[in-house]
């Protein structure tokens, strides 16, 4: 379907091209064309054609249009008479056959006025969204006659000469050509999106966009180009999509949407709330400008891989207390992660009902470790009560999952999920157990 913007760019240019068609009625156009030349027609076809032009019942005009053409197939007012014929079938809503008779008109070029050939290109455009089937088996032939369709108007209007008559200046007769052109680069690229001609459809929607820079769904549609590309140009189309809805866009909550799901779809983070940032932030850099920064960018999930494939708890530790760009990207990548094998020293026992939140601390070395007396782990152990038997200054090794951090007013590290390993748990009371030190601390995650 076309942009919802189509009824204001159809509404555009239809004052245009009123301001630009002669105010004549078509009977008195077709009399006096050039009165320098004797008419080229004869005086039955004139009557047969005021006779239909005067029918005020359309079938019936439809009729008598018919029975025009069968008798003057080659007449010199057919361009009269397309054009009566296009009136009548979109007064019928038949609008497939209003646009064939347009393209009639349309197709008789240099012979025709440039201001009715154009009316004729501007019909075909702005009835192409009700007539289409994207179903029927010519879909695609329509899609092509629809996007050059556009671009033959492009051309027409932007030849077209101002009037002698005319009551715009030379400067306002150029703004109102082109909000038309605009319109006919819209449409050229909505065409070329359903013919999935991204690269075309992203050329047209930028020259619309070089005219009318703030039209939203213009920016939305070049947005889902880019991003249907193969492979596609996601910064490209998220930009877009995110310029769209800074410029209030129609369904803003669904493209709203629609935009964080390209986020999480393109960088798959395990923590989605994360993309949630990120969607803000782009939405309120796009709203300041047009054009993307250079230097903005949002990981790929490859990008994010790449960073959990290299990182340890102490590098973790360390680009989170860091801040700014590198503590964002290594947070992205490994928030929601688990961690296997924390070694991590016990600041702070405190059982509760349903877990037990073990206040750990981890270093760089075991002698660091050992060393410590503030947490900068806080790891809640879930389905293991005997981990309440931990003892302050115990070692102990455990897997868990990365929740969240803080840096204000201490640095540290939450973690849910967590197991510790049974073997650093002490045994019950009257059982024999050994010393539980801080246990070697071992390479990797």
């Amino acid at each position: 379907m076309m942009p919802k913007c189509f009824n204001k760019w159809g509404v555009l240019l239809l004052a245009l091209v009123s301001l630009l068609l002669s105010s004549r009625p078509v009977a008195a156009q077709a009399q006096q064309s050039d009165q320098s030349k004797p008419p080229s027609y004869t005086m039955p076809e004139y009557n047969a054609f005021q006779a239909a032009q005067g029918e005020k019942d359309p079938q019936a005009r439809v009729k008598l249009l018919d029975d025009f053409v069968g008798k003057y197939p080659n007449s010199t007012l057919n361009q009269y008479v397309f054009s009566l014929y296009y009136q009548t079938y979109y007064q019928l809503k038949n609008y497939q056959k209003s646009i064939d008779y347009a393209d009639k008109l349309a197709a008789l070029g240099d012979a025709v006025d440039p201001r009715t050939r154009l009316q004729a290109i501007q019909t075909h455009i702005q009835l192409f969204p009700y007539a289409f089937n994207a179903k029927a088996p010519d879909a695609h032939d329509q899609l092509v006659k629809e996007r050059d369709t556009a671009s033959s108007g492009i051309k027409v209007l932007q030849s077209l000469q101002k009037p002698a008559d005319s009551k715009l200046s030379d400067a306002e007769f150029a703004e109102q050509k082109k909000a038309g052109v605009a319109f006919f680069y819209v449409s050229a690229g909505g065409a070329d999106l359903q013919l999935k001609d991204y690269p075309a459809a992203i050329e047209a929607y930028k020259a619309a966009l070089a005219i009318t820079p703030n039209d939203a769904v213009t920016w939305y549609n070049l947005g889902r180009s880019y991003l249907q590309m193969t492979p596609p140009q996601t910064m490209d189309g998220l930009w877009a999509v995110a310029r769209a809805l800074n410029l209030k866009v129609t369904d803003a909550d669904k493209i709203k949407d629609f935009l964080l799901k390209q986020i999480v779809a393109y960088e798959q983070p395990n923590c989605e709330t994360l993309a949630t940032a990120q969607l803000n932030e782009l939405l309120q850099l796009a709203g300041a400008s047009g054009d993307r920064p250079a230097t903005y960018s949002i990981p790929s999930v490859t990008d994010l891989q790449k960073i959990a494939q290299s990182s340890t708890i102490v590098t973790l530790i360390s680009d989170l207390k860091a801040g700014g760009d590198k503590a964002k990207m290594t947070w992205l990548a490994l928030c929601g992660l688990e961690f296997p094998e924390v070694v991590g020293k016990v600041i702070e026992v405190k059982p509760a009902s349903d877990f037990v939140e073990l206040m750990l601390y981890t270093g760089a070395t075991p002698e660091d470790i050992q060393a410590a007396t503030t947490a900068n782990l806080d790891v809640k152990v879930v389905g293991q009560p005997e981990a309440s038997r931990i003892e302050k200054d115990d070692g102990v090794r455990f897997s868990g999952t990365l929740s969240s951090y803080d840096t204000e007013p201490a640095f540290m590290l939450h973690w849910d999920k967590a197991k510790v390993n049974p073997e650093d748990i002490p045994a019950e009371k009257g059982k024999k157990t050994g010393p539980h030190k801080v246990p070697p601390k071992k390479s990797g995650m």
